[in-house]
């Protein structure tokens, strides 16, 4: 091997620049271990917000330190390596900016009968469609219009803002690319503002992009612990408002006669369940021959069930707070207080009214979380008196008490308008809203000039904080809502963490020892250079920032399984050469040199490396992850594997040292096997025929069990104190989500996971928190003390909740799967044009492709069978697809191989012979049978010690390097060769 000297002097600099770049890691980690013990000292109540709080207090407190070498806190923080939710905790969101507010935007609110019922249309169209909504929405309005009217008309789009722009001369060709330039330019706004508000935010490696131009962001808070506040900080459109409010005392009568009119509009309903409850409560009592509870009377439904109000009896009663409700009961409030029939009792004064909740709830006397409620004076048109478009400045600060409080300065104009409505409302209240949430309604002292003015309440510094960044940051110009949403808790990413490390050394070890025991001395230099490629891949990741997660250790270890390949492959034909009677040094050339090994070990790691290049382009999150890991480790393992083992071997050879490449265990394997494959083809046809038609069966009738990445939905791991039976729970559920749930033992008997559709198809700010609390509702006779606030997702639980949360809707459900289909079929043509580029012959691209087919609808099959009966998550989602593309660049790999053994044995000649075919399968079968046993064995420990949520992408791998082993073997290489002889048959 020439330039040797090179070689070394790279690795070296490689492996020092590697241990360089995880050094910020160990002392990062260092901090952090010294951050969480002192949070565990000083902790109080010891919840899990307590923790997180001290938790930043001393991070803080360290931030601007000099921690190594001149090094302070932030800059270890930033140049360490990037752990993923699945490791870390945090959320991960994908944002819709919402086209059709920015086309009512843009057309001033338009009054067009034609516009408004095109923006319908257009509405349902996209719940079945992939076209983008501005799309949708033209081909609507055309329809819809037929020539009457255009969209450069006054009454749509020939506004005064777009005057300059757009004039009714233009068609309305003309006018779509304008409306599209205008929509781009609000979506880098919202793009913009949200990037803002992160970077204010606080948290370590934000990550915000844009996803082509659909008009989604996403938005990836790693580390992130308080996730309700970071879905407000993300979706908080911003909107202030200064409004005039009515007091208790004056809705208080429209209260008792709302809960009169209530009662009596819900009697029928309350009698019916009544009746239903005594039916079943007679029924058993008759049996056990005991008479039913004659203290035992149905409380009639009422709104005063719900809603406690604040009665001012006297002068000093009068309050802002019109009335208090638990935070489970607020979506029941807002469907009664909106009833056509209960609105109608408004006295003239009141008709505009807008109740609005309190932003923040208070923890009772008993436990429960109480909010408040205000009665706003809104408008025929609803617009406030002042918005927030005044606000020139705006800081956290602390008041006169030393709380904080939000400091606002206006311009001009909202200072002339500030100083009327506190003069017109003096002795009165004046309510802060933002986004529909009241943040404060104080009393007015009197007019209040000079344009200065604060946000004070029941808040907290990161409270007032937030505030504050969000006004600065600027208001959106468009709704955006989460459509895609996966939330890890702290608790289960240190779990994975955990898990994760100890699968990952088992499988290292369990690799190392084999190797050394099947090839002795050479298999102890093929596990150091095993030993520097994890250190190169994990330096690179480091080096370029990138994010590790659970997927992406999955994706180190099979590069693992595949640099022992690469030496397997050396090694046998090294032995081959051996064994022919050639000299230890020339044997040694023969295997490292391209017409050795080196032809099959690139055309395999190619065909794995373009399945990595479509996992990565059609893949988000974890899967990203995952293929750039899997290209990173094998573009260092092909280095390793060929360079620096080449080291140690030419070293030996030198010196003199007798490698036999073999010990005295694995002495004798594999030699001398003469096995007829191809005579046996009929039969593999046959078995592999019937298991994929059994597969196919048991699609069509089964189905498969598509998780909510595919189908839509939102999914829940939560976590309880005692074992739960999934079967009760669901029909507990069933009650508050009108439907049972999907509810199933997740890892251990203490932990479910449950997934429902309820409320996926509805849009608005709380409906995930209306979910929540359903749910929470449903399993709170499960939770012994846990309150709603410890249920919640985020911060660490040292008892039961919400441990990790998923949400997808069915539009983007759809884009994903389909997405899903287009890397499948990719990759597959991908590697067709690969292989017919490198052999030449069609017969090759055939059998290969062929192969990879048969492997994908026998490991589909396999998860049709069995989904029902396993005790861990088989689903159809993104990270199966991942597999399965895992598995075709696995069986390529083997396949190709074979195949480059099939090619050397025919050597020129035009015909494939049965017996070149046979030899080439005999001579690379303990090359096979080694590699996929050692992959197998690193598989198994991840599937045993990996953790729950990567499980069932394992157990998708397993089955699929047992099928691809065998069929590299009975169908890839007998499909190649009947095809081609077929080939020649028609030549002839």
């Amino acid at each position: 091997m020439q330039n040797k000297g090179l070689i070394k002097v790279f690795a070296i600099l490689f492996g020092l620049v590697s241990l360089y770049q995880l050094s910020f890691s160990f002392f990062t980690t260092n901090v952090e271990n010294s951050a969480k013990a002192y949070s565990q000292e000083m902790a109080i109540e010891k919840t899990g917000r307590e923790l997180a709080t001290l938790e930043k207090k001393y991070l803080d407190s360290v931030a601007n330190k000099d921690i190594i070498a001149g090094y302070t806190y932030n800059d270890i923080k930033d140049k360490e390596m990037n752990l993923g939710l699945d490791l870390k905790g945090g959320i991960n969101a994908i944002l819709q900016v919402s086209v059709k507010d920015i086309l009512i935007g843009l057309s001033n609110d338009s009054k067009s009968v034609v516009f408004k019922k095109a923006l319908a249309n257009a509405d349902e169209a996209q719940k079945d469609s992939q076209d983008n909504y501005l799309d949708l929405f033209f081909d609507a309005f055309e329809k819809e219009a037929n020539g009457t009217i255009k969209l450069s008309d006054p009454g749509v789009f020939g506004t005064k803002a777009l005057r300059e722009k757009i004039d009714f001369k233009k068609t309305n060709a003309e006018v779509k690319p304008i409306l599209q330039e205008e929509i781009n330019s609000s979506i880098n706004t919202t793009f913009e503002v949200l990037r803002s508000r992160i970077d204010q935010f606080g948290v370590a490696q934000p990550n915000i992009q844009r996803i082509g131009n659909s008009g989604r962001i996403q938005v990836e808070l790693p580390g992130a612990k308080d996730i309700e506040r970071v879905q407000k900080i993300i979706t908080a459109s911003a909107e202030l408002q200064f409004w005039e409010v009515h007091t208790n005392a004056e809705v208080q009568n429209f209260f008792f006669e709302a809960n009169a009119k209530v009662s009596e509009l819900l009697k029928d309903t309350s009698v019916t369940e009544q009746a239903k409850d005594s039916t079943d409560t007679n029924s058993i009592d008759d049996l056990l021959g005991e008479s039913a509870d004659s203290t035992k009377v149905a409380q009639q439904e009422s709104l005063f069930k719900y809603l406690q109000p604040m009665v001012a009896q006297n002068q000093q009663q009068i309050s802002s707070l019109v009335a208090n409700a638990s935070v489970l009961d607020t979506a029941k409030v807002n469907t009664l207080l909106a009833m056509k029939d209960v609105r109608a009792l408004l006295p003239a004064n009141l008709k505009y009214t807008k109740f609005l909740w309190d932003y923040k709830s208070n923890t009772g006397t008993d436990g429960t979380e109480y909010i408040g409620l205000y009665a706003i004076k809104g408008n025929r048109n609803d617009v406030a008196n002042i918005e927030g478009d005044v606000i020139l400045d705006a800081a956290q600060v602390y008041d006169q008490l030393s709380k904080p409080e939000v400091s606002m300065t206006m311009n001009s104009v909202g200072s002339k308008k500030w100083a009327k409505l506190t003069g017109d409302n003096t002795g009165k209240f004046v309510a802060v809203v933002l986004d529909d949430y009241v943040y404060t309604a104080p009393s007015v002292p009197g007019a209040i000039t000079g344009g200065r003015t604060s946000i004070s309440g029941n808040m907290t510094v990161e409270d007032a904080e937030d505030i504050a960044t969000v006004l600065k940051a600027g208001k959106l110009p468009a709704a955006a809502r989460i459509i895609q949403s996966e939330v890890v808790g702290p608790s289960l990413g240190k779990e994975s963490i955990s898990a994760s490390t100890w699968s990952f050394g088992l499988a290292i070890l369990l690799v190392l020892v084999w190797m050394f025991l099947y090839y002795g001395k050479a298999g102890l230099y093929a596990d150091i250079a095993l030993l520097v490629n994890i250190l190169f891949i994990f330096g690179v990741l480091a080096s370029f920032n990138a994010v590790l997660t659970l997927p992406g250790i999955a994706g180190i270890i099979l590069t693992i399984g595949m640099s022992v390949d690469a030496n397997v492959i050396i090694f046998e034909r090294i032995k081959e050469a051996l064994y022919g009677g050639k000299g230890l040094k020339q044997s040694v050339e023969e295997g490292f040199s391209f017409k050795g090994a080196l032809s099959a070990i690139i055309d395999a790691n190619i065909t794995t490396f373009l399945t990595g290049v479509i996992l990565y382009v059609f893949g988000t999150g974890p899967i990203k992850g995952f293929a750039l890991t899997l290209m990173v480790g094998i573009l260092t393992s092909l280095f390793t594997a060929v360079f620096i083992t080449r080291l140690f071997i030419d070293g030996a050879v030198a010196r003199g040292s007798n490698l036999t490449f073999n010990t005295s265990i694995s002495k004798g394997w594999f030699q001398n096997i003469n096995i007829n494959f191809l005579r046996k083809r009929k039969i593999a046809y046959f078995i592999s025929g019937a298991i994929i038609l059994a597969g196919l069966v048991s699609i069509g009738t089964l189905g498969l069990k598509q998780g909510v990445d595919f189908k839509g939905g939102r999914s829940y791991v939560v976590r309880f104190d005692q074992t739960m039976n999934p079967t009760e729970v669901s029909n507990s559920l069933k009650d508050v989500f009108g439907t049972a749930p999907e509810v199933k033992t997740y890892g251990n008997d203490h932990q479910l996971k449950i997934t429902t559709v309820y409320k996926i198809e509805e849009e608005g700010k709380n409906v995930d928190n209306d979910v929540q609390n359903a749910l929470f509702t449903g399993l709170k006779s499960y939770l012994g003390d846990t309150t709603y606030e410890g249920f919640k997702p985020g911060f660490e639980k040292a008892g039961s909740g919400v441990m990790s949360y998923m949400k997808v809707e069915p539009t983007i459900a759809d884009d994903i799967k389909q997405s899903a289909i287009w890397a499948v079929l990719g990759s597959l043509l991908v590697v067709f044009l690969y292989i017919l580029l490198r052999f030449r012959k069609m017969s090759y691209s055939i059998g290969a492709v062929g192969a990879v087919f048969h492997d994908v609808l026998i490991v589909l099959g396999v998860f049709s069978i069995f989904y029902k009966i396993m005790p861990f998550d088989m689903e159809i989602g993104q990270s199966f697809i991942a597999a399965i593309l895992t598995v075709v660049g696995y069986s390529l790999n083997d396949t190709v191989v074979i195949f480059d053994r099939i090619r050397d044995f025919v050597g020129g000649k035009k015909t494939v012979a049965e017996s070149d075919v046979d030899r080439a399968l005999s001579s690379t079968l303990g090359r096979t049978i080694n590699t996929s046993l050692t992959t197998l064995l690193v598989m198994l420990a991840i599937f045993f010690f990996g953790g729950d949520s990567i499980r069932g992408f394992m157990f998708a791998l397993i089955v699929g390097v047992v099928v691809g082993t065998y069929s590299s073997l009975f169908v890839a290489t007998p499909l190649m060769f009947d095809t081609s002889k077929k080939e020649e048959n028609k030549k002839n």
